[in-house]
């Protein structure tokens, strides 16, 4: 009788965390460790491939400058060995931030910073900074936490990281205003500042693009249907093709003024044109209060709103047709 063997039937996950003091490494580790990784700060770089060792139980190990034995050739070396075994999938994970908001951190918790434990908070930024670099390029995921809540930060880990994550490319739809920057993680970015706009109308301007009466506004844009059937037949046929070249996670970003009517309603109609293409496609909207929820549950009426809007409606904005024509 054949024994039966002992590598686990789906390779094991390991996780290394690094990235800047400040950034939110202990926090994406205690993410992890919620989702039932073994976790471990700061193991010295030698013992590493010990710990990870022949179990079954997914390991997250954070590893940063005052790791003893660290250097990022060490680090990337460590990582490449482990990536040689088929038993484990290995992910690099970078938490970064801008510089202000490192030095903020600081301020707030008065914490000397490792790279200058007598000197000026500033310099041990710059000299970090420089020093990961290696690690940032060689990243799989890149996390920046200037802007981003705790609560968001830990929705990302999950939806990232989580045991039961469903298989094949998971869709992020994220709604955002142009003049607070584009979102750091976004694949594709789309300007949607041509379709009219329901600030004007002072009977819409307190609503969002949840709301019927400003998905109406925006839809009867004699412009929209063009655009929607432009948007959804250019990205219809790109998902299979990322799913073939092995991508696991993308963003699609759609941006208005205020990001709070016109990229939010065609965040929840794309989302839920995805949903019913059968991907896992989730919307979020940066803009949005979090009394107002992040996430864009299964069934909202918003979902249902995806034929083409009849036409009829006043004349868009020269500027408007310009932009559409520019979609593939």
């Amino acid at each position: 009788m054949t024994s039966p063997s002992r590598r686990p039937a789906r390779p094991r996950p390991v996780v290394l965390v690094t990235g800047l003091s400040g950034a939110g490494k202990a926090s994406i580790l205690r993410v992890l460790e919620d989702l039932g990784f073994e976790t471990v700060d700061n193991p010295p770089l030698h013992t590493l491939e010990e710990l990870v060792g022949d179990g079954d139980r997914p390991l997250a190990a954070g590893v940063d400058t005052r790791t003893r034995g660290f250097s990022p050739g060490t680090v990337l070396l460590a990582v490449e060995r482990l990536r040689l075994r088929p038993d484990l999938t290995v992910s690099l994970v970078y938490a970064t931030a801008e510089d202000a908001t490192l030095l903020r951190r600081y301020t707030e918790t008065r914490r000397r910073h490792p790279l200058a434990p007598n000197g000026r908070v500033q310099d041990g930024i710059a000299h970090e900074r420089a020093l990961m670099e290696p690690l940032r390029n060689a990243a799989d995921l890149v996390m920046d936490t200037t802007d981003l809540p705790s609560p968001e930060l830990r929705r990302l880990v999950e939806r990232r990281f989580r045991p039961d994550g469903a298989p094949g490319l998971s869709i992020l739809v994220q709604s955002f205003a142009f003049p607070r920057g584009l979102p750091r993680d976004a694949d594709l970015v789309f300007d949607l500042r041509f379709l009219r706009n329901p600030h004007y109308d002072p009977a819409l301007r307190p609503l969002t693009g949840r709301d019927a009466a400003v998905a109406a506004h925006v839809e009867a844009d004699p412009d929209f249907p063009a655009f929607w059937a432009r948007l959804t037949g250019f990205l219809d046929p790109l998902l299979p093709r990322y799913v073939a070249e092995g991508k696991k996670y993308l963003t699609v970003a759609l941006g208005c003024t205020g990001g709070r009517h016109r990229s939010v309603l065609a965040a929840e109609r794309l989302t839920a044109h995805l949903r019913r293409s059968g991907w896992q496609a989730d919307a979020n909207h940066r803009e949005l209060s979090p009394g107002t929820g992040d996430v864009a549950p299964s069934g909202r009426s918003a979902g249902p709103r995806d034929a083409p809007a009849p036409e009829g409606s006043p004349a868009a904005q020269q500027e408007g047709r310009e932009a559409l024509s520019r979609i593939p």
